[in-house]
């Protein structure tokens, strides 16, 4: 187990409340800013709410469909029947006019071309790199002759001399040029010095004491208020946003007595079974009675049409006779007198 520490002569410490922690300011802005902040937000997130959900469905049932009709539709439309084949015709058209015309080109012109244009660099190459290299022996024995030689002898029987001389004065000048530069250094040390001092005593000084005494416990206070705003306008929001759900739900549910509940009693007590009542009493008699004289007008309809194909054949044969070429061909089949039927026990071999 686990011991903790108690104070000597007494118990367990009491845990330390939190707005003895925090303090009386924060505790004495803490409650108006809240009952402010609740007061103000309440209606906002009512408000917010109420915008929410009429945006949402004004979104599900007429943004969302009319977008659908007059930019998605229209967009798959044009891409689908206009853009793509037009994209494979000149997908089409660019390979038979430049893709297959650069190829030719490149194989059969530009290639044996670049080979030629390449073996004549490499002739004209070898020949320059000969002449160079003979340009560079030249230059390197005139240069040897004419630059190097007259400036080693330059440098070691006049210049040497001249510079040991130079560097002797130049030993004294640097002394001197230290001695001055030591002068200076104190004398800027001493005027920094007493910049400082005075910027320090005038400037650091009171700035660091404005500081401390005043601007810092400014912020604290303005830190503290604008924490507990925060955390207020926060709390507020959420009570409100519980409210607005209350709200809506109590609303949800006077909707739902008034108007969902008595329609759906109306629909399930008396108009599904009036619609059965007038589905059996009247529509499907109707329907039979229809589909009945549908039938009727339509046997009618076939024996007419069937009286007047034999009233015309009558009249053709009446005026023109029977076709010469036409005439009854015995195929070994027995007729239709002679033939079995199903309500007959006789055939056409047994019959007399």
């Amino acid at each position: 187990m686990r011991l903790e520490k108690t104070p000597y002569g007494g118990g367990p410490r009491e845990p330390v409340r939190q707005s003895e922690a925090e303090g009386c300011l924060t505790v004495a802005i803490r409650i108006p800013v809240r009952i402010v902040a609740l007061v103000v937000v309440v209606p906002v997130r009512l408000a917010w709410d109420a915008l929410v959900v009429a945006g949402r469905f004004l979104r599900d049932t007429v943004l969302r469909p009319l977008g659908r009709a007059l930019f998605v539709w229209p967009a798959v439309g044009v891409w689908r029947y206009v853009l793509v084949p037009l994209g494979r015709g000149a997908a089409w058209l660019g390979s038979v006019l430049l893709v297959v015309p650069a190829v030719w080109l490149y194989r059969w012109v530009l290639t044996p071309v670049g080979h030629a244009l390449a073996w004549a660099a490499l002739g004209i190459g070898a020949g320059l790199a000969a002449a160079g290299r003979g340009l560079y022996a030249v230059g390197a024995w005139l240069g040897r002759y004419l630059v190097v030689l007259p400036a080693a002898w330059l440098h070691r029987w006049v210049l040497t001399p001249v510079g040991h001389v130079l560097a002797r004065c130049g030993r004294g000048l640097a002394w001197c040029a230290r001695a001055v530069a030591r002068g200076l250094a104190a004398v800027v040390a001493g005027v920094g010095t007493a910049l400082y001092w005075t910027a320090r005593i005038l400037l650091v000084l009171p700035a660091v004491a404005l500081w401390r005494w005043v601007l810092a416990p400014v912020g604290r206070g303005l830190a503290v208020v604008g924490r507990e705003t925060g955390d207020a306008l926060a709390h507020a929001w959420r009570i409100a946003g519980h409210l607005s759900l209350a709200v809506g739900r109590g609303l949800a549910a006077l909707l739902r007595w008034l108007v969902a509940d008595p329609a759906r009693w109306v629909y399930r007590t008396l108009l599904t079974p009036a619609g059965h009542l007038v589905r059996d009493v009247l529509w499907r008699p109707l329907a039979e009675a229809s589909r009945g004289a549908g039938r009727a007008v339509r046997r009618a309809l076939d024996a007419a049409r069937l009286s007047a194909r034999q009233a015309r054949a009558d009249v053709r044969r009446a005026l023109f006779g029977d076709p010469a070429g036409k005439r009854a061909v015995g195929r070994g089949e027995p007729s239709a007198a002679g033939a079995r039927t199903l309500g007959s026990s006789t055939t056409a071999l047994t019959k007399d």
